[in-house]
């Protein structure tokens, strides 16, 4: 029996949740096997004028879920799939669905516009190195785009992806989901209306632990660069499965609420306990332009794991989430209490129809190339920072589990420990932490460098 491993996800059915973390393929193609899934005629390649038609690139991993969204809520979104980029299509769990529906199936996006096909929305959820690349071979062929996190590996990426953006008169938006969430957005508009005063410190913490097979499903995995094209990836978990935290220090502090706040410094130290090139785990604090400290702590190594959890601090007020339950809870210094609930009550899928009611001009861009740009500086800037990637000591590394799965002794209880006391590890005396230089992040342009 096939066995689907995929991140946590929701967002599915009705724009509901599903959780799908390890499952047959029989359990996940039983719908598709009912005949509503053969028989949307909104979903053929060949459909009603008045449907936004919808160019899939890539459908597995992630993309497997906005494909399955798409063709369970087709209908009601009046958008029809005009196609499908990925080599490997025939390995999805969705492909007797897609063969059945008989759209366009190509190997590369080059492929598809050059054959004198067309799409309103091409939903981009390739790996990171070609987030760019196929974004702007799509703008450039009339499509607009949602693509996914993070938009792209090095900060010169998403400049000329803005570019190609403005050339073309189409638009682009990027798949942080919580930059779409209902209670996200309540609190950034009432962190611009001034509610709680001025910003001093935001800190955020996420521990998700991984097993061997998570860096072996594919060749890019925990690379610096991609193997066969040399594309930069600089994967890890803040450029992967918790970008989406990261970029949201610097979302809810924006000047606008479509917009981040930027990052004028930042201070890494990164680590491993897996042989990669880049690192499992990561503590670092950026500095936005008016003062503002920001931490972020996420490990694919500890021993437990820690939902995604911040803790806000403003002058007036502290908002926290997750670290006793329950939604986002605004706390002012008063005693005034203000809830936001949970940004996961809005479905996840929730920025694929954004997106979609975007092409017929309904709603707005929450979060475009300039917004999720912050977490692509802030990236570039901790690998400035580190002066190497040091490996965990041997004697906290355990080992369990098939596949293997690695953990550093006691990592839990130091990365709780520096959040809850906004230090990084060799500012608390870890004897085994190395600092990071500061790095100045104002005028930086490329990477690595800096310049021009």
């Amino acid at each position: 029996m096939t066995t689907h491993e995929s991140k946590r996800c929701k967002g599915g059915p009705t724009r509901g949740y599903f959780r799908m973390i390890s499952a047959s393929a029989d359990d996940i193609l039983r719908p598709a096997r009912n005949a509503k899934y053969f028989q949307l005629s909104g979903l053929m390649s060949r459909g009603k004028s008045d449907l936004v038609s919808v160019l899939m690139v890539a459908i597995g991993g992630y993309g497997f879920h906005y494909l399955k969204t798409l063709l369970e809520e087709g209908e009601t979104a009046r958008c029809r799939l005009a196609g499908v980029i990925d080599p490997m299509a025939e390995r999805s769990l969705l492909w007797p669905v897609v063969s059945h529906l008989e759209v366009p199936v190509y190997s590369s996006i080059e492929e598809f516009y050059r054959d004198g096909h067309q799409a309103d929305l091409a939903v981009i959820s390739s790996p990171i190195h070609w987030h760019v690349p196929q974004s702007i071979i799509a703008l450039a062929h009339g499509s607009s785009i949602l693509c996914d996190k993070p938009v792209g590996a090095t900060i010169q990426e998403v400049q000329e992806l803005i570019q190609s953006r403005d050339r073309s008169g189409r638009w682009v938006m990027v798949g942080y989901q919580w930059s779409y969430s209902e209670a996200i957005l309540a609190l950034k508009r009432d962190i611009l209306g001034g509610l709680f005063g001025r910003p001093l410190r935001l800190s955020a913490l996420c521990c998700w632990p991984r097993d061997r097979s998570y860096y072996d499903r594919n060749n890019w995995a925990g690379r610096l660069r991609d193997p066969e094209t040399g594309r930069w990836v600089l994967d890890s978990p803040a450029n992967n499965a918790m970008a989406h935290y990261l970029h949201n220090l610097f979302f809810v502090l924006g000047p606008e609420l479509y917009l981040s706040a930027r990052p004028d410094s930042v201070q890494a130290e990164i680590y491993r306990a897996y042989p990669i090139e880049t690192f499992d785990t990561v503590m670092c604090r950026a500095v936005t332009g008016s003062g503002t400290e920001l931490l972020f702590f996420a490990s694919h190594v500890t021993e437990r794991t820690f939902d995604p959890r911040f803790r806000f601090e403003f002058e007036d007020a502290v908002i926290s989430y997750g670290e006793n339950g329950g939604g986002i809870l605004a706390v002012g210094r008063n005693g005034d209490r203000k809830s936001y609930g949970a940004p996961d009550e809005t479905p996840q899928f929730r920025k694929l129809f954004a997106a979609i009611d975007y092409i017929r001009g309904e709603g707005s861009i929450v979060c475009g190339p300039e917004a999720a740009a912050s977490q692509t500086l802030c990236i570039n800037g901790m690998h400035e920072s580190a002066i190497e990637i040091p490996s965990f000591p041997d004697m906290l590394i355990r080992r369990e589990g098939s596949p293997e799965r690695l953990y550093a002794s006691g990592l839990d209880e130091e990365l709780l420990r520096c959040y809850r006391e906004a230090k990084l590890p060799t500012e608390g005396g870890v004897p085994w932490a190395r600092a990071g230089r500061m790095v100045s992040l104002g005028e930086y342009r490329h990477f690595p460098g800096g310049g021009v």
